[in-house]
């Protein structure tokens, strides 16, 4: 797909297909009215908004209605995508733009062209309908037979945003700048890289596990890589040399080894340094403590956190952002075996903290703590990590919320709206202090799982803020400051098992990616 912006009059673009936004009506059981209809002749308006009445269409979310003859528009049909809350006057929100744009690409499939009038003409509205058509676009077909293959309908090829001359005119973008054709390309451009990066994060996590372990992730982050960032390996031998005994312990039952990856993107005069560690677990069937069956069934998905940062890492150096970044995948396979390890083992983490491990199914934490420690001993400004990584995430939130943890409440606040503005639904959740004293061991420094059936995501969170700043056997430096630190648990929104919506559909979601890039750019400086 490519994608521009256009000022051009929408009515007269030759294209198969024109998309407008509708929103519902103001009272119940109006008709749906169009968003920027001053965009089109009245005639073309009035025409569009009887066929919805006589269709009852609502203005829904995800919902689609393709219109064929509408008088006085050059486009082959028009194709108009529900808003969903944004009735009456009221402006859509970014996230509605959007989810609608994502679910009219998925009616734009077999086209060759089409053009999209903007609801709103301003930056931030063209880069959110931007995300909306790349990631409603998106598919994954790999698996499939040829056959099946070659008989599949293509996204569509083309598509133009396009806004009037007056609709530009006097217009400001959020931060009060004022609004240009060469600032809404730019939005445009900034927006399709982000989410080709969040698509590329989702065929990570739809890849099947026997092509998708350890080392076979490694090297397609290797080919992925620019000239801009750089990436260092670690195999077993070195794992265990270095003391990630973590990942050593997580990967020994397969005979797929764990690996190490560190991304560097360390653009001149970056203004602060980044680092984000991201779960990598390319099948977890729960090691010992084995997994139900069932459960199984979507934990290739469990290294949705490593392809999150890998992405996000891949994203910002392309955008040019002038922050340091450095990414740290923990990549392992959870598996059983006589060389598994067992509950009950004591392991001694980077750093020095020793665990024991009670549960080789809270295999997550034992990975990311090393990543975590590693990342902590370059003291950057903030570590962040993100993980599939609890079941009562999801108990919490659902399937489409994160949670986000921290030991430093701006920091979390910053990562929150990050989310916010990057469209992904996050909620803050604390780590309550008594947490804290579930993690002890008569044996160790700590227990790996904290008491069965309380706060699963606050004792994981508790866990790893232990790794967070690094220790007197740290290998670069002591504990002399609190290193600022959050977590993002998205064991819930980074697999969709459930019916398509918005811009998503089933399997990986690429979540995480945007609130990365987002939370990068808010360590931009002027």
């Amino acid at each position: 797909m490519k994608l521009s912006f256009a000022t051009i009059a929408p009515d007269s673009v030759k294209a198969d297909a024109l998309v407008v936004f509708m929103r519902p009506a103001a009272d119940k059981g109006g008709t749906p009215r169009l968003v920027a209809a001053d965009a089109l002749p009245g005639a073309s308006v009035s025409h569009v908004e009887n066929a919805l009445s006589g269709l009852k269409a609502k203005g829904r979310a995800d919902e689609v209605v393709t219109l064929t003859s509408v008088p006085k528009v050059a486009a082959s049909v028009v194709v108009v995508t529900g808003l969903g809350t944004a009735a009456g006057e009221a402006a859509p929100t970014h996230e509605e733009a959007r989810r609608a744009a994502g679910a009219a690409a998925r009616a734009l499939t077999g086209r060759a062209n089409a053009a999209v009038v903007l609801p709103v003409a301003t930056p931030e509205f063209a880069a959110a309908v931007t995300g909306g058509l790349v990631l409603g676009a998106y598919r994954f077909d790999t698996h499939r037979g040829a056959k099946a293959r070659a008989a599949a309908e293509s996204a569509v090829g083309e598509i133009a945003l396009v806004a009037g001359k007056k609709a530009l005119k006097g217009g400001l973008d959020g931060d009060g700048g004022k609004v240009t054709e060469t600032t809404m390309s730019e939005a445009v451009a900034a927006a399709e890289t982000v989410a080709r990066y969040q698509c590329w994060a989702r065929d990570l996590v739809n890849t099947a596990p026997n092509q998708l372990y350890p080392a076979s992730f490694a090297d397609l982050v290797q080919r992925a890589a620019g000239k801009g960032v750089k990436v260092e390996v670690l195999d077993e031998k070195q794992l265990l040399d270095g003391g990630f005994d973590g990942l050593v312990a997580v990967g020994q039952g397969s005979t797929r080894p764990p690996r190490l990856v560190k991304m560097t993107y360390a653009p001149r005069k970056a203004g602060a340094s980044l680092a984000y560690v991201g779960k990598g677990i390319t099948f977890d069937s729960g090691g010992l403590s084995l997994k139900p069956a069932a459960s199984m069934m979507t934990m290739k998905s469990d290294m949705g956190g490593a392809a999150a940062v890998a992405g996000a890492v891949l994203a910002i150096a392309a955008l040019g952002l002038p922050v340091a970044v450095t990414g740290y995948l923990c990549l392992a396979e959870n598996m059983p075996s006589g060389g598994a390890t067992r509950p009950g083992d004591v392991i001694t983490q980077r750093g020095g903290l020793t665990v024991e491990v009670l549960n080789t199914d809270a295999e997550g934490r034992l990975v990311l703590a090393d990543g975590i420690a590693l990342a902590a001993e370059s003291a950057p400004d903030a570590i962040v990590d993100i993980a599939t990584l609890t079941g009562a995430q999801i108990v919490a939130l659902g399937k489409r919320t994160a949670a986000v943890l921290a030991n430093d409440d701006e920091l979390q606040g910053a990562l929150t709206q990050a989310a916010a503005d990057a469209g992904e639904s996050v909620w803050p959740l604390p780590i309550v202090e008594e947490v804290r004293g579930h993690l002890d061991s008569t044996v160790a420094d700590m227990k790996n799982i904290g008491e069965a059936g309380t706060a699963g995501t606050l004792a994981a969170a508790a866990f790893l803020r232990e790794f967070a700043t690094p220790t007197d056997e740290g290998k670069k430096q002591a504990a002399t400051r609190t290193q600022p630190w959050g977590h993002i648990d998205i064991a819930g929104p980074s697999f969709n098992e459930g019916g398509v919506y918005g811009y998503t559909g089933k399997g990986g979601t690429g979540f995480g990616v945007p609130t990365l890039v987002e939370f990068a750019r808010g360590y931009v400086t002027d």
